[in-house]
């Protein structure tokens, strides 16, 4: 009898997000901001540094949604908004 696959732990998903979404767009992911479980696998939000300013609190970000597959596989992303890393959030 074939073993099941093992499935990927929690900090396994978040490490092979942030690596896989950095590898596909080509910039540093700097910190998943939420986390959740989904029907078929996984959706994160990842913090990405899109262009590094001087000082660094004028640096642009964008938070990315990323659905992975079981698996750890990603499966699809879209950029949700771009920010500047010194601005409060609007909606907070």
């Amino acid at each position: 009898m074939a073993d099941k696959p093992q499935k990927p732990g929690a900090v396994d998903v978040l490490r092979g997000a942030r690596a896989q979404l950095s590898e596909l767009i080509g910039m540093p992911a700097e910190s998943v901001s939420s986390f959740e479980r989904a029907d078929n696998g996984w959706q994160l939000r990842i913090e990405v540094l899109e262009l590094a300013r001087v000082p660094d609190t004028m640096s642009l970000l964008a938070s990315y949604e990323v659905e992975l597959d079981a698996q750890g596989e990603l499966t699809g992303y879209r950029r949700l908004h771009r920010y500047e890393r010194g601005r409060a959030d609007k909606n907070n």
